[in-house]
């Protein structure tokens, strides 16, 4: 399942305290994804990691109680205590945990209680992990824990993975070039023996290297520990070819602006116009930009007005949008 397949999925299974098991290669977001729920529903989020526990951990320690003369048992503080009323608890990485530790949630997952705790009616249980085929750490879930979960896959969609980076500020050279060459969002190979590899994941951290602004001798290390070596230096030859393009602002305001023919920077351009075009945009900009637009190689001309149509942008209203589609329309089928 894409991403925002997956994230309809998992809030329809929240809504009814369904236990989900979302799996995925390392590094595609999963954990995000249930973050971003929680966050869209403004309710609490607790990130377990079982694997950090031993198998008692999670019923309590039991302590003396004098004046029942009993052992009570102390839930852990880790665990939702009702003053939230609604949350996600999220067991990631819960294939990562030793057997035993997988045993201990057994009844917290399908009772939704655990000794003489029990999960607050409002909370719902998420659960990720890496498949085996990705050669992590991870035992094999006994069948029936398995069986207590509806199991989703996720995969990778470079198409909505780059309206997400492009709605959250990323840089425009690192959207560019996923935009040009989608394979390389991710390049995970389980029997590589390589430490760094490039995943939506290790492309956030490259983001927020480029945004520190490091010195131009500490580029290639830094981008190579998070992507590669192989791939670092193809990602910054293609930025430093991408670096000669039009401004941006001087094409909104109707001002004569070269047209690049080079795709690497029509990638970055048509990352630009998207991000920095919404539907709050007044119509006199919308005409500069179409009028720009016809003027651009037809296939980032026609990728453009499609991108900016889903995010809700009226082109339609400009005056120029009957001269555009008689240049492009053809291709609009």
């Amino acid at each position: 399942m894409r991403p925002v397949e997956v994230k309809a999925a998992i809030s329809h299974l929240v809504d009814e305290k369904v236990p989900t098991f979302l799996w995925g290669p390392p590094g595609i977001g999963k954990s995000s994804i249930v973050r971003q729920i929680a966050s869209d529903r403004g309710v609490d989020f607790i990130d377990l990691r079982l694997t950090l526990l031993d198998p008692t951990d999670l019923r309590g320690f039991p302590f003396f109680d004098q004046e029942t003369h009993k052992a009570v048992w102390a839930p852990p503080a880790f665990l939702p205590d009702g003053s939230s009323p609604e949350g996600i608890l999220f067991l990631d990485e819960l294939n990562t945990a030793a057997p035993m530790v997988q045993a201990s949630a057994y009844q917290l997952i399908l009772d939704r209680r655990i000794g003489e705790y029990e999960l607050p009616e409002g909370w719902a249980i998420v659960a990720a992990g890496n498949r085996e085929s990705d050669r992590g750490a991870v035992f094999r879930m006994p069948a029936p824990l398995a069986n207590r979960f509806v199991h989703l896959e996720m995969e990778i969609d470079a198409a909505q993975w780059r309206s997400w980076a492009m709605a959250n500020g990323f840089d425009h050279s690192v959207v560019g070039f996923i935009s040009a060459r989608p394979d390389a969002l991710f390049m995970f190979d389980a029997k590589s023996v390589h430490r760094s590899f490039a995943t939506p994941r290790s492309w956030e951290y490259v983001d927020r290297i480029l945004k520190s602004t490091p010195e131009p001798e500490l580029l290639m290390p830094l981008i190579s520990g998070s992507i590669g070596e192989e791939l670092a230096a193809e990602f910054l030859s293609w930025r430093s070819a991408a670096e000669d393009l039009p401004d941006l602002d001087a094409i909104l305001e109707g001002k004569t602006q070269p047209v690049p023919k080079d795709p690497n920077a029509l990638h970055v351009l048509s990352s630009m116009i998207v991000t920095r075009v919404s539907s709050q945009t007044s119509t006199d900009v919308l005409e500069n930009l179409l009028a720009y637009l016809i003027e651009l190689d037809p296939e980032f001309s026609v990728m453009i007005v499609r991108e900016l149509q889903q995010k809700g942008v009226l082109l339609e209203k400009a005056k120029e949008w009957k001269r555009w589609i008689k240049a492009f329309g053809y291709l609009l089928a």
